[in-house]
């Protein structure tokens, strides 16, 4: 067993190696693929079990954390009193200082699936809905941007090595500060925002990228913490761009190359 921290070596590792036959209109010819590797954690929360995610095994701490925080449970590390990590049997536990209020009527053990549909919450839309908005005076330039994401775009080895990862990081507007990566969008947004909340890095007035499509839940996450500008390779939904309209936050989508589209706020984007 590995309890505690820093954050170690991940026993799993992130890829792994496939058979399989490569068919093409001439040939047919057998051999090994590097693939993803998709691993099941479950989150005990005060000693119930609260959601099993599928993801990619490394930074389960905080991407546990991260869940925890982003649902809403935990305001901040002082509400954490301990949090320990089993690999072989594929748990979190996290322990903390009162216990948070579920409501009853709520579905308490949930399987969340890797993120690439609609993510499950433990609040409801409307509650979400009261999310204030993001004040936030925090401008870039547009070259700001496309340097940010071709640093962004080459930082993912898994993703060039397998093609099924998704990438997330917080930057300021010259450099990326941290830089995560799962099979699901949803977790590699959670594990920043959980080494975050551990490591008592700030996250007011930077940015989130991301290689996911942009959802209202993902925009709901990042208002939380005040985050005013999301920059993604993907598209957003027609309700995220609702959302970060009354959330008063900057959604960036198809930033590739030199180019991008800006769908609201967009006085925060100078050429």
């Amino acid at each position: 067993m590995k309890f505690g921290w820093p954050e170690t070596k991940a026993m799993i590792e992130e890829t792994t190696m496939a058979s399989m036959f490569r068919i093409t209109e001439k040939e047919r010819t057998s051999k090994d693929d590097m693939v993803a590797t998709e691993f099941p954690l479950t989150i005990i929360l005060n000693d119930e079990e609260l959601a099993t995610m599928l993801c990619s095994p490394v930074k389960l701490k905080y991407l546990a954390i991260g869940f925890i925080a982003s649902e809403g449970l935990i305001k901040n590390k002082e509400d954490i009193k301990k949090v320990l990590l089993n690999e072989r049997r594929g748990t979190v536990r996290v322990e903390t200082v009162g216990s948070p209020a579920i409501e009853k009527e709520m579905v308490f053990k949930r399987f969340i699936t890797s993120g690439c549909g609609k993510g499950a919450m433990l609040y409801s839309f409307a509650d979400a809905m009261n999310q204030e908005k993001v004040d936030s005076k925090l401008a870039v330039t547009s070259s700001q941007i496309f340097s940010l994401m071709k640093k962004f775009q080459d930082q993912s080895e898994v993703f060039k090595n397998t093609g099924g990862v998704h990438s997330a990081a917080l930057a300021d507007s010259k450099e990326i500060l941290i830089f995560s990566e799962d099979i699901g969008r949803h977790n590699a947004v959670d594990k920043i925002f959980g080494e975050c909340l551990w490591e008592d890095i700030p996250i007011q007035d930077r940015m989130l990228l991301t290689s996911g499509r942009v959802s209202s839940e993902i925009l709901f996450k990042i208002a939380k913490r005040e985050i005013p500008i999301i920059v993604s390779r993907s598209a957003p939904t027609d309700l995220a761009i609702r959302t970060a309209i009354d959330l008063g936050i900057t959604l960036i989508g198809f930033a590739r190359g030199k180019r991008m589209n800006v769908y609201t706020n967009d006085w925060r984007v100078s050429n």
